[in-house]
Formats: structure tokens, C-alpha cells, sequence
């Protein structure tokens, strides 16, 4: 190939390239896109306990929602979601959060409300509202009706409730989607404060909550008959992306067991914890329901909690698979090592087991992650943590990963199993019957770009190779 004929072909490869890449920035990536977000360590560890101290404070037809992720063990994260308010719909970034109710976010005359992200999305759009009463209990009509969230952070955000048409994407077939829309009641915030303001360089435009309470969006379009209150995800820990979607899931099959009565949170039944072949001695006592009794699994949580007289003998019985190993404590709460072989031989699997006879297993490359040239544990005492979350059972993403998880609050169960969250699941029209293939998505970030710069780019380019 000639020299002339080489920089024709790489002129005609760089046309190709940046052609693709407007298209794909000026694409619309859908209404009601869901995305895992994992702000990077800072060269501590000290992030992901802090990340979940706030995060254990604050827990408080079938629809497609495409996740994305970076599937990294050893970096921080929470869902977050693209979503079409109003008519016309204009798109508002809101972190999906299963321990909360209230959907709400940023309204036009917001005081200290964030305007940009460092996560690559715009935010800078606040919701412009007439506000109004609506059906809610102690608000009458045609009167504006407040609203005041405190976070057990200290973070806050106050406003006032209103209504108005939200955008989704509604399974319209095989791995296919078309635009649906609902009436929702939701907060337009009016102040923020704490990690909600304008000082947090990771700011979102508001909240989604996904919890258990007749507020939430996911009950409000219940009620409305749109959906069935049933939802599932699976986070792709291996390579990013994955699955969240709304509606009954019939493959694959889950096993099922009983979310814990008069509970706000998903809290479950566990009965055993099982270290390799090995079945822990346990009083059974520990495992009753009640107050700070059960497990909570949690999705918007990094790490795993586990009551002392669990964490100390599980630990224990893993690191004495390995005798020579010479544990450090890193920043107060880590128990790390050096290892050079594959953890998954020369480590013990960890498997919970619930009511109904339902188990979930953890390997070690889940519940191991590196760390500076050495292997830390993610599981954590909560017998350390403070008064009101001492002893606590909360399993997070360090055992959710590379799971599919169905709620299914129609019938109060909650279940998962192993799955490839790159693949598919099949959900239910439950209108027509017919059963559809909803897919794994990952979404890119938003960046604000303008078109002619990178046409200038592209001239600048093209003469460069000409020279």
C-alpha cells in the first residue's frame, strides 16, 4: 500500500470513527435510563465505609430500565436514573434508591441546589413547576402542600409536593421498548443541604425512591394499573451494565422468601450461615424477627454488615484456610493479606440461608477485593457501629452482584439467583400475556458537547493527516 493510499485509508477511518461518535453522543438514549455510578477510591478505603455509614443512616405492563456499571469490587456506587418529567418531557438525573419512598428533585427556584456533576451528566435544568396540592394526606386542593426530608447524614431537602407526567420505557416486545408515561406525585425541592447542595461535586438532580411505601413511584403506577408492584435487577460485577426492570420476571425462575411484616425496609428471615461445608454455631435467638432482627438487603449499600458473633468466627474460619498468612488492618476497619494464588481455590464459599429454604452463596472473588498489592476482606463487623446500627445484618452489592434480585411486592417475597447480567430475562405483559425478552444495557454518560467543535476537530484532523 502506498503512502498516499495509507493516508486516504486513515482519513476515510477517522471520518468513520468521529461520524459514529456524533451519532452516538446526539442519540437519545431513552427516558427513564438507569445507570450504576462508582465514584474511585481516593487511595483509601476509608470511602466505602463512609459511603455506608450514610447509606445505613438513611435507609429509611413491564418496564425496561437499562443499567449500566463499571463492575469494579473496590469502588463505591449507587443507581442512577435518566427520566422524562413533563409535556414536553425534559430529562432529569435521579439517583434509584431502595431505602427511600419519595421521588423529588430539583425545582427552578431551588436555594443551593447543585448545577453541575462531575459524572458527566447535565443537571443544570431545574424542574419549572406551577405548584399545587394534590391527594395526599393533609393537603387540600389548589394548596401548595411542603414536604421536609432529613437523612440521618444531616443532608435535607425541603419543598413541596406536585404532579405531573413521568416518562418510562415500556417493553413493546423482544429487547424492544416504547415510550409510556404516568401521573406521579412527587417533591419539587426547594432548598438542599449536607451532600445534596450545591458543595457535592457528585450531585444528581434528585431521588427516585423504590421503597416499600404507597408514595413511591413504583406504588403510585401500581395503583394506577400500569404496572404490577414487582421489580428486579442484576448488576454486572465482572464487566459493567446489567439489567433493572419492572414487571413479573418468568425466567429465569426464582426462588422466593417472605419479606419480614410491618418493616420498612426489604428485611428477611435468615436462618444459617454456612463457611464452606462448615455451619456456624449460632444462637438462634440472633436470628428472630423484630427490631434489628432478620437481614436487610440493600442494593444501595457497598459492603456487607454482620453481627459480631457472626463476623468473628466466619472471619476466623477464612483466614485459617491459609495458615501462613499474616493479616493487616488497614485504615481501622480492613483485615487484609497477601496472597499470590486464585482465591477461589484457597478460599471457602460463604452461603446465607433464609426461610423457605433459600441460600445465597457468596464466592470469594466477591467477597474478597485488592487492594495495594493485597487481598481485603469486604465483610464488616457492625458490632462496631454505632448504638442504633449495632449488630445489624445488611447485605449489600458485595453479595448482590452477578445476582438477579426480584421484588416482588404484590406478595410480599423477595428472592434472587445466580444469573449472567449480560444476557436477558423474560418479563410478562400482564395486559396481553405474551412474555417479552428485556436485556442488559449500558449507558454512556451524557457529556454536554457541541456539534461544531467536533467538526472543527475533524477538519483540524483530517489536515493534519494531509500534511
Amino acid at each position: 500500500m502506498t503512502s498516499s493510499s495509507i493516508a486516504n485509508f486513515s482519513i476515510i477511518t477517522l471520518i468513520s470513527f468521529l461520524t459514529l461518535f456524533l451519532v452516538c453522543v446526539s442519540s437519545n438514549p431513552g427516558v427513564f435510563n438507569v445507570k450504576y455510578r462508582y465514584p474511585r477510591l481516593q487511595g483509601s478505603l476509608s470511602a466505602l465505609k463512609e459511603h455506608d455509614d450514610k447509606r445505613q443512616l438513611t435507609i429509611l405492563a413491564g418496564i425496561d430500565l437499562p443499567l449500566g456499571g463499571t463492575g469494579r469490587p473496590d469502588i463505591l456506587g449507587l443507581y442512577y436514573a435518566k427520566i422524562g418529567i413533563g409535556t414536553p418531557a425534559k430529562s432529569y438525573y435521579v439517583q434509584v434508591d431502595t431505602g427511600s419512598d419519595i421521588m423529588w428533585v430539583n425545582c427552578i427556584q431551588c436555594r443551593q441546589c447543585p448545577k453541575r456533576s462531575n459524572l458527566g451528566v447535565s443537571i443544570d435544568s431545574p424542574l419549572s413547576i406551577v405548584i399545587s396540592g394534590g391527594p395526599l394526606s393533609g393537603c387540600k386542593a389548589n394548596m401548595s402542600c411542603p414536604y421536609l426530608e432529613i437523612y440521618g447524614d444531616g443532608s435535607s431537602t425541603a419543598g413541596y409536593f406536585v404532579k405531573d407526567v413521568v416518562q418510562y420505557d415500556s417493553v413493546a416486545g423482544d429487547l424492544k421498548t416504547k415510550t409510556a408515561n404516568g401521573s406521579v406525585i412527587f417533591g419539587c425541592g426547594a432548598r438542599q443541604s449536607g451532600d445534596l447542595d450545591s458543595s457535592n461535586e457528585e450531585a444528581l438532580d434528585g431521588i427516585l425512591g423504590f421503597g416499600k411505601a404507597n408514595s413511591s413511584m413504583i406504588s403510585q403506577l401500581a395503583s394506577s394499573g400500569r404496572v404490577k408492584k414487582i421489580f428486579a435487577h442484576c448488576l454486572d460485577g465482572r464487566n459493567g451494565g446489567g439489567i433493572f426492570a419492572i414487571g413479573r420476571v418468568v425466567q429465569p425462575k426464582v426462588n422466593m422468601t417472605p419479606l419480614v411484616p410491618n418493616q420498612p425496609h426489604y428485611n428477611v428471615n435468615m436462618t444459617a450461615v454456612q463457611v464452606g461445608q462448615e455451619f456456624l454455631d449460632i444462637p438462634a435467638d440472633l436470628f428472630q424477627p423484630g427490631d434489628r432482627k432478620g437481614a436487610i438487603i440493600d442494593s444501595g449499600t457497598t459492603l456487607a454488615y454482620l453481627p459480631e458473633i457472626i463476623y468473628e468466627p466466619l472471619v476466623k474460619k477464612i483466614t485459617s484456610q491459609e495458615p501462613s498468612l499474616k493479616v493487616h488492618i488497614v485504615d481501622k476497619d480492613y483485615k487484609c493479606f497477601q496472597y499470590s494464588g486464585k482465591v477461589d481455590e484457597g478460599f471457602p464459599n460463604v452461603t446465607f440461608h433464609f426461610e423457605n429454604s433459600v441460600f445465597l452463596r457468596v464466592y470469594p472473588h466477591d467477597y474478597l477485593f485488592p487492594y495495594e498489592g493485597m487481598w481485603c476482606i469486604g465483610w464488616q463487623n457492625s458490632g462496631m457501629q454505632s448504638r442504633d446500627r449495632r449488630n445489624m445484618t445488611l447485605l449489600g452489592d458485595l453479595v448482590l452482584s452477578n445476582k438477579l434480585v426480584l421484588y416482588d411486592l404484590e406478595n410480599q417475597l423477595i428472592g434472587w439467583t445466580e444469573y449472567n447480567c449480560s444476557s436477558s430475562i423474560k418479563v410478562k405483559d400482564e395486559g396481553t400475556g405474551t412474555v417479552h425478552l428485556v436485556g442488559s444495557h449500558f449507558i454512556s454518560f451524557a457529556f454536554p458537547l457541541d456539534t461544531s467543535l467536533l467538526l472543527l476537530l475533524l477538519l483540524l484532523l483530517i489536515t493534519l493527516f494531509l500534511l
